[in-house]
Order: structure tokens, then sequence, then C-alpha cells
């Protein structure tokens, strides 16, 4: 958000920067106090580049740039305050240096800080149930479906429109665009005239306002007007105006200008006395009206005593006579530490914009239904949020168009009103896996076993490793009533796979609690490939058949291969190079045969056994070639048999 809202939005939590004005840092903090973000930041910088880096310079820079939605720059002086100071930081700054990492764009460093921060400061006491375990909430969020077409409205200016309400078969918005109609005043620190009230007509469809003019010079003053609602017959309107009287701004305690809530009816087709809602003070701001559809209750936006964060949403009723209940606070369900704003009510629905809930980034557009209390808001994700601010959403339930506005990139100005359309999607099941992985011998978690998710192609689609608690999970949301398998490795274990159908609920978490056993020692990796290492295979000399000794070595590979019985393998015979090439090639074929031979007479299935191929002298471990002197014990090492896995599963 630029300048011209700030004053509008920033009004309702100055409490937030309670503590700025230390002499120190004067001019700064009154440029800051008045809402000149550019120029406080700049003067913030100039004690910077002295060498001031304290906690405080350092969390004032950052708000500056953060109170006027430049993330980029917010992002640089928060990362720098946390690399410095995390362990003295409070939660509004988490919550800050969080929302400018989502407004760049970098959500998944803004998801690890949202967990390591959720740790840290419940740690110290804080209450943060708004960062912990947000990652699979935030990727939620991110793949989810759109449900929206949104169009940008050639109405826009390059001063701020926003605020859209519906008037009749109008609309009416904010603006600071220039008018000839009234007296111009411009804002000394950004050259944008005050906001006034307009009023368009829209065009069939929704996609474009046309025909704007201002909507009343009773309502419009020389300060600020805007957001406002209406009731359905479009005879009661409330708006939100600076505090004045007598033609001068009047300020709290502190100096500071706060805003008030205003009631006006149309009497023949002109505008009425304008009348204060009771619960109006000097001492805090009320403003962002909405109205129920019978007219019964008015929602608002405010500071005043009893909000649980910066601003918080009330309700009032509103008696048959005019009269108003006690505000109410809406509670944690809708309200967070932060900043929730610019309500809109239809039915049981209540749209509103925050930055206290998980988000794109900024202020993001929730929705909440009511039914014995509010449901958990529900974020309307891209494309009606985007990674800077997103509010003042409103619809028609019966043709689901409507308008929000954006000071999103792309825009005209610095904020703009956007038209949509919300369209019906087929809501795609989804579920996620997670589990445990224990030792087969002892049932003992097993940690540091490397899971792995595939398809029904053996495609991996995610790989997991094992906590100390034997804990796996994994953040790939799978497609329901679908086959899957988990796999299971870790060195030294067999691996184990175990095949699931997911079920055809929408979010259930499929729980695969699977087993691992220590592999048969017999079983050893070389190089990369698995052999079966049992003793020496003893021939007689000049023979091929299998000795009693050759015998009790294979029945130990009989007895694994059927421990395995998937077990596949291949024999390889060698010899050493004493003797002719020829002869030794069909020694070690005819012992390489026997030995097959043998094993499958223990009832080993021939299909397990790949090939037995004699190689001969051909495949030496050591230098003892022909003509290369060597002693017996080094030629005897070429004398071999192996037996190689080429299937362990």
């Amino acid at each position: 958000m630029k300048f011209i809202k700030s004053i509008l939005i920033y009004a309702l939590f100055i409490f937030s920067i309670v503590g700025y004005g230390q002499n120190k840092y004067k001019n700064a903090d009154k440029s800051f106090e008045s809402l000149w973000y550019i120029q406080a930041a700049q003067q913030y910088e100039s004690h910077i580049n002295k060498g001031d880096t304290s906690q405080e310079v350092l969390q004032k820079i950052g708000d500056a740039y953060y109170f006027n939605t430049d993330m980029v720059n917010a992002n640089k002086w928060y990362s720098l305050l946390f690399s410095k100071y995390e362990n003295t930081l409070t939660p509004k700054y988490a919550f800050r240096y969080i929302h400018s990492l989502e407004g760049i764009g970098n959500y998944t460093l803004a998801k690890g800080l949202m967990k390591i921060y959720g740790e840290k400061l419940k740690d110290r006491g804080f209450k943060v149930d708004q960062l912990k375990e947000n990652d699979a909430t935030l990727d939620k969020i991110l793949t989810k479906q759109p449900e929206f077409y949104i169009s940008h409205l050639d109405m826009n200016t390059k001063v701020a429109d926003f605020g859209a309400a519906y008037y009749k078969d109008k609309i009416v918005f904010a603006s600071s665009r220039d008018s000839i109609d009234l007296q111009t005043r411009i804002y000394k620190w950004n050259e944008q005239p005050f906001l006034n009230l307009y009023v368009a007509d829209t065009i069939e469809g929704g996609t474009e306002l046309k025909n704007v003019e201002l909507l009343s010079d009773k309502i419009n003053t020389k300060y600020h007007e805007a957001a406002v609602a209406f009731n359905k017959e479009g005879t009661i309107m409330y708006f939100t105006r600076n505090n004045y009287t007598n033609k001068k701004l009047r300020r709290d305690d502190d100096g500071f200008n706060n805003l008030k809530l205003y009631r006006v009816a149309l009497n023949n087709d002109e505008w009425g006395a304008i009348t204060e809602v009771p619960f109006n003070s000097d001492a805090y701001s009320v403003g962002q009206p909405a109205l129920s559809d019978d007219g019964k209750k008015l929602y608002f936006v405010s500071d005043m005593p009893g909000t649980m964060g910066a601003t918080d949403i009330f309700v009032a009723d509103i008696s048959e006579d005019g009269s108003y209940s006690t505000p109410k606070n809406l509670g944690p369900a809708i309200n967070t530490s932060g900043r929730e704003m610019f309500p809109f009510v239809t039915g049981k629905q209540m749209y509103f914009a925050s930055d206290g809930h998980l988000g794109l980034g900024g202020l993001d557009i929730f929705e909440s239904e009511f039914e014995n209390g509010y449901s958990e808001p529900n974020n309307l994700g891209s494309p009606v949020n985007s990674k800077l601010d997103d509010f003042a959403y409103i619809v028609n339930p019966d043709n689901r168009r409507g308008y929000f506005s954006s000071n999103r990139e792309g825009g005209t100005g610095d904020d703009d009103i956007y038209s949509f359309e919300r369209i019906e999607v087929t809501t795609i099941c989804s579920q996620l896996v997670s589990g445990t992985v224990v030792n087969e011998a002892n049932g003992m978690p097993m940690a540091n076993a490397e899971v792995t998710l595939l398809d029904e192609e053996e495609t991996t689609l995610a790989v997991s490793t094992t906590n100390s608690q034997g804990e796996y999970s994994f953040n790939e949301m799978i497609a329901c009533d679908t086959p899957y398998t988990i796999k299971v490795e870790k060195n030294g274990y067999d691996s184990t796979t175990e095949l699931f159908t997911s079920t055809n609920v929408n979010e259930f978490q499929n729980k695969i609690a699977l087993s691992i056993k220590k592999r048969n020692n017999l079983i050893v990796q070389e190089n990369g490939v698995f052999k079966i290492k049992i003793g020496y295979i003893h021939f007689d000399y000049d023979k091929a058949l299998i000795t009693n000794d050759a015998s009790i070595e294979l029945n130990k590979i009989v007895l694994l291969m059927r421990e395995y019985p998937n077990m596949v393998i291949k024999i390889e015979s060698h010899t050493d190079a004493r003797g002719n090439d020829a002869y030794n090639q069909n020694l070690s074929n005819d012992r390489a045969l026997a030995t097959k031979e043998y094993l499958i007479s223990q009832d080993i299935e021939p299909n397990r056994i790949e090939s037995a191929i004699g190689y001969g002298e051909t495949m030496l471990v050591n230098e003892c070639k022909n003509g290369v002197p060597c002693s017996d014990v080094k030629h005897n090492k070429n004398r071999r048999s192996e037996f190689i896995i080429t299937r362990l599963e």
C-alpha cells in the first residue's frame, strides 16, 4: 500500500509504533508518525550509514518499508535485524519478516521460518500458534486450484482507487483522483489529492465501470472519505472519514488523527444529516463498515479497547429504533495478532482481509462461514491473492461476480480495483502419506532410513528420511483411490516395499507402518554390486565335480536363497593363469555349470539362476598372468567362484 491509503489503514494500528519519537531519531520518527514512510526510511538509513546498526534503528527502517509495502527493502532490513538480534525480538517481527519473505515470493524460506520461530518464540513464552506447523497449509494455498477469473478495470488511475461497494445498481468506491468539482487539496508528502467517494455505472457482466463521478458534495469534504457500506435498498450509507470538527482535524493525546464511522440516510434522492455511530472515539479509530443482508448488524474495523491484534473486526446489533448494541469482537476464529480489515458479509459468508492468517504475502482475502460460530478462514488463493496487498472483496452471490482491490504488480496506480467471476471447480481429491519404520527383530524405531514414494509406473514421487522416532512423512500430495508403493532402504538392511491404495476421502492421512530386517551377513556389497560371500569352493585337480567340502559352502547359498525367495543370482567361475588358456576356459565353464546343477538338485528353481559362466583366466584379481612368477597363495586368489545377486527383493 502506498501513502494515499496509509492514512486509512495504518491509522488503525498506530499503537504498533509506540515508543518511536526518542530524541536520537527525532526527525525520522516524526516523519514515520506522519506516515511519510519513504522520507523516514531515508532518514533512518542515514543513521545506519554512520555505523548505527542497533536493534531499534533496524526495526524502524524495516517497518518504514513494510508499512509502505516495499517488501524488497523491508526484507533486506528485517533479514539483517534477525541475523543480529534474533534472540531478543518479539513475535511481531517474526510475523513481519515472514510476510516480507512471502512478499518477494520466497515461500520456501518463509515456511522454514514459520516452524523455526514458532518453536523458538514458544520456548520464550509467546503465543505463536499462527507460526507453527504451517508448512502443509502454505503448500495447500500455493497449490490451490484457481477459482477466479479476474480483470483489471480500465477506469483505474495512477493514484489510489479502491474499496468498491454495492449501491443500488451502481458501484461506489474511494479514489484520490483529482476533480474540478471540489477544491483540490494535496498531500505534501506524495502530491496526491485526498480521498473522495465516487459513484460509477456497471457494464453488464461487471467487467468495467463507466460514467465515474463524485458521489455527493455533501458527503465529500476536504479530508478523507472512503470505505463505505449501503443497506440493500441503498437508502442508508455508512462511511469512514477523518475525525474533524469545525473544518479542523481532531487529534488524540499522541497527536494522531483517528478515523470515525458515520451514518447518513437518503431522503428524496438527497443525503440527509450525517451522524456518528456512538462507539466512535477521539482515542482510537473506527471505520471500514459492512452491513448484514437484513441491515440489522453493523460490522466494522477498529483498534478500540478489547482488540486482540493490530486491528480487529467488531459487530454491533442495530435495533428497530436505530440504536446500537455494545460492539462485540468477532473473536479468535476471525481476529489474530495481525490486521483484520475490510469485512463484507452476504448470507452466512464473511469475507475479510488479513495478514494475521497464513497467506501469500501482505493482506490476503479470506472467507469464513457463520454456523454456530465462524468456521476456520479459507484463503481464496491465487489469482485473487498475490504477494502484496489484496483486500476490499465484495461479491454478488447470485452471479458470483464482484470486485476486490490490490496494489499488486502490473496495476495502473497505487491501489487498483479488479473485477472477478468465481467459477465452480471440481474438487481434486488429494491425500498425504506418513508413517513409521521399525526394526523387524525388536520393534524399535529405525532412524535414518530412506523412504521413497512411488507411483504405479515406479516413478519416484517423493523421498523422506525417518527421524529418531522412526517417523517419516511426504509433503507430496497423492491422488485418491490410486495405488502407490512405499519403499524403505537402509545400509545393512534388506529393502522393504509396501503396496497400498489410497482411499476416496479428500485430505485423508494415509498411515503406512513398515519394518525392515538386518541383512544376512553372507550378503555383501562390493563396488556397488551385491554378492554372496561364502568360503572357498574346492574342486579336485582337473575336475568339475562338487566335493563334500564344496557342498558344505554351497548349502549356505541354498539356505540363503530359501530365506530370500525372490533372490536371483548368476554364477561366475574363474581359474588362475597356470595352464593352457583354452583349457582353463573350458574347465571354469564346466565348474560353473556343475555348481548350478548342484543348487538345482537342492530344489532351487532353475529360473533363479540367471546364468552360470566360466571365465577361465580372463578376469584375474591380481598381476599373476601368463609369464609372471607368483606364489601359490597369489595364484589361488584367482581360483574362485563368485555368486552375484541380480535381484534381492
